[in-house]
């Protein structure tokens, strides 16, 4: 679901309602995990399939990371993320790398 390898969190599940409480969790307890004043990236690249679960879900992904002082770049987000962001006029709120 979601692996850290060095300062990057890969996100290889499917970002929809169905799983979204576990994707939650399991990117909060890995962000928990990063020292204050580090930075992480979280790869999307392997996210076949998103739904609007998604973007709920990075929101509080960030929330929990200014919480612990760490700062958090997106990359390879998928397309269909992008565009769901741009409407909902959340896309300028993205972190992207």
């Amino acid at each position: 679901m979601i692996a850290r390898d060095n300062d990057t969190l890969r996100v290889s599940a499917p970002m929809l309602i169905g799983n979204a409480a576990d994707l939650l969790a399991a990117g909060r307890d890995s962000l928990r995990s990063v020292p204050p004043s580090e930075r992480v990236l979280i790869d999307l690249g392997q996210v076949q399939e998103v739904d609007s679960s998604a973007l709920s879900v990075v929101f509080a992904w960030l929330r929990t990371a200014a919480r612990q002082g760490v700062g958090v770049r997106l990359v390879n987000p998928p397309a269909s993320m992008l565009s769901l962001a741009e409407l909902y006029g959340v896309s300028e709120l993205l972190p992207l790398a």
